[in-house]
């Protein structure tokens, strides 16, 4: 991983030599990155726990060579848990950006799928990304995908259409085809995954969406899958909604074929710029039946010390039903995290 990174930026250095020679090459480089501490505690009964975490620390390099923006990015994580870390290349991407209604990007990147998955872990303001998004949209996915944080390898185009007198724009469009395999991963069966997006912003602050997906699996097979989205977000104030379905075999045989999930949440300024309020409630059915479904009902607060520095706590009561035994459903759940940028 170490020389793949090494490799990727001396080619973006002698092409930002070759092209910007009126410019030194780091003047068109930021480095950047963050980090996120994690505690953890749950009352499942007879599975008590509560732990310490490294959540996630990126190191990102984002760039321009002429009318192309460029991103590397690089992820440590105790994805497989404790004592046993994962460094990965998340993000290696390079983008056409001269035209705001005609862009196209190539690399691996975010899928072009729900409003949720390429929000910013931290700006996200939750524990995690609902568990709809998680199982549906390529993180830790039905499919037996490895986690991938909503990424894939292939080509997307999009744009913004529709400008208002005032220059805010009405319409967004965004399609793109994938090896469908996740990151760090060629095609194992040379089907590839069509998705896209589409949404209008008839209000300053307000997206209202719907998103398709349709590709395979290599020893999976099929999947088709389909987003409903809606969300304001203005002035500190974020509310957001979706609902995911999908039709096609996951990893387990015993779910069928077909799964769905939703979410609606509210974060609020109780302070502005250094008190949040908010709260969640997730439904997310594995058979799309719910003998099958674990809903989560979460409260929590956001406190910014800086804009840099944050700290966010969270509770939830859980209710399971997956779980084999009915006087087993319901849990607590708490998770504190100190999240900093740099």
């Amino acid at each position: 991983m170490k020389k793949l990174l090494t490799a990727c930026l001396a080619v973006l250095v002698l092409a930002a030599n070759a092209q910007e020679k009126a410019t030194k090459w780091y003047d068109n480089i930021k480095l950047s990155g963050y980090g996120m501490l994690q505690y953890q505690a749950e009352d499942k009964d007879g599975e008590h726990h509560n732990e310490f975490n490294l959540r996630l620390a990126r190191f990102i390099i984002d760039g321009k060579i002429g009318e192309f923006d460029y991103r590397a990015q690089i992820q440590g994580t105790n994805a497989k848990g404790p004592g046993e870390p994962t460094v990965q290349l998340v993000d290696l991407y390079a983008e056409w950006v001269k035209y705001k209604a005609f862009r196209v990007r190539a690399g691996q990147f975010k899928r072009a799928f729900t409003f949720e998955n390429p929000t910013h872990p931290i700006t996200q303001g939750w524990y995690s990304y609902a568990n709809v998004i998680n199982a549906l949209s390529g993180f830790g996915d039905r499919t037996g995908e490895k986690s991938s944080g909503g990424r894939d390898i292939g080509l997307q185009v999009q744009g913004d259409l529709l400008k208002t007198a005032a220059g805010r724009n009405l319409l967004h469009y965004q399609v793109g085809v994938y090896n469908g395999e996740g990151i760090n991963t060629k095609d194992k069966d040379n089907r590839k995954d069509i998705i896209g997006g589409l949404w209008v912003m008839p209000f300053d602050g307000v997206r209202i969406g719907a998103f398709g997906w349709t590709g395979s699996r290599a020893g999976i097979g099929g999947k088709n899958r389909y987003a409903l989205s809606a969300e304001y977000d203005k002035n500190e104030f974020t509310f957001r909604t979706e609902y995911l379905h999908s039709q096609g075999k996951g990893a387990d045989a015993s779910l069928g074929d077909k799964a769905d999930g939703w979410y609606v949440f509210g974060i609020v300024p109780v302070v502005k710029s250094k008190l949040h309020a908010k709260a969640r409630y997730q439904c997310y059915r594995k058979a799309k039946e719910w003998d099958s479904s674990k809903t989560m009902y979460e409260v929590g607060a956001n406190y910014f010390f800086t804009p840099k520095l944050q700290l966010n706590l969270e509770y939830a009561r859980v209710n399971d039903r997956s779980i084999a035994d009915s006087d087993k459903h319901n849990y607590n759940f708490v998770d504190v995290e100190l999240d900093f940028r740099f």
